[in-house]
């Protein structure tokens, strides 16, 4: 579980958790297009004192997923590749 201290001590716009999940809806479902297939997804955090988690399929890289990849906003999604306390999950941005 990440906390607030653990999240202070990362550099503004470092990647700093990467994982691969089946998108399903009990996994990081985005789309019932490619249903069942992986997605990479990468948090990084911003310069703003804020995070985001980025997704894609998983053949594409990490640095593409955070330029180009689709934006991660539901919560369950959010602490499901990220655990965290509601200190850090406040600093999500949507």
């Amino acid at each position: 579980m990440m906390t607030i201290e653990d999240f202070n001590k990362i550099p503004a716009g470092e990647i700093f958790l990467t994982g691969e999940m089946m998108n399903k809806p009990y996994g990081l479902y985005m789309t019932d297009n490619h249903s069942g297939d992986i997605l990479r997804w990468a948090a990084k955090k911003g310069y703003g004192d804020d995070w985001c988690i980025y997704t894609y399929r998983s053949y594409a890289c990490i640095e593409w997923i955070v330029r180009h990849g689709a934006k991660v906003i539901l919560e369950k999604h959010i602490k499901l590749c990220v655990p965290c306390d509601d200190k850090v999950f406040s600093k999500y941005r949507y």
